[in-house]
């Protein structure tokens, strides 16, 4: 009786549809004329963000948009453009959102405040932690008493309807 090969073809082709995967990546064939534009090319894609992908910067991008926009840099790269002038035109053309470091501006004022407020904030409540706790101020398992009060005492007998004796640490309940 022959053993069907069927199991072990199916892993096979599912290691080789893994493999073409990750070879599709984004693979850069083009070089630049100089080894000081390559330089600057990897800069530029490292430091602007894909405007489809949001969260991803051009170099590790797989999108058509982020593959045009390597392409254009790489196109004013060989023209002669500076960094900044790319720079510039890409913010022109997507807005300061293509940069993952956008400047300093009234409408990104919070992007570059909010993380120095939330680390103060929590600096402050850190140091108010730690000083309650060696000061003795704030509240400890300790200070939590199991007895009821009198009051409570009555309420209780008058939901229990008078058999609440041994409930507030009493002990005369004990024989029954």
């Amino acid at each position: 009786m022959k053993q069907s090969h069927w199991p072990a073809l199916a892993a096979a082709a599912l290691c080789v549809l893994c493999f073409s995967l990750a070879a599709r990546a984004a693979v850069e064939v083009e070089a630049l004329s100089t080894p000081e534009l390559e330089a600057r090319y990897r800069v530029l894609i490292e430091e602007m963000r894909c405007p489809k992908c949001q969260n991803q910067n051009l170099a590790g991008s797989d999108s058509p948009v982020a593959g045009d926009l390597r392409r254009e840099i790489r196109r004013l790269l060989e023209e002669g453009f500076t960094d900044v002038e790319i720079t510039d035109y890409m913010v022109a053309r997507y807005g300061d959102f293509v940069l993952y470091r956008p400047p300093l501006q009234r409408n990104t004022f919070a992007l570059w405040v909010a993380p120095g407020v939330f680390a103060a904030i929590g600096l402050l409540a850190l140091i108010v932690i730690v000083m309650r706790s060696r000061s003795g101020t704030g509240a400890s398992q300790s200070d939590v008493s199991t007895e009821l009060t009198d009051d409570e005492r009555r309420r209780l007998e008058r939901l229990l309807g008078g058999d609440a004796d041994g409930l507030g640490g009493s002990d005369k309940n004990i024989e029954k």
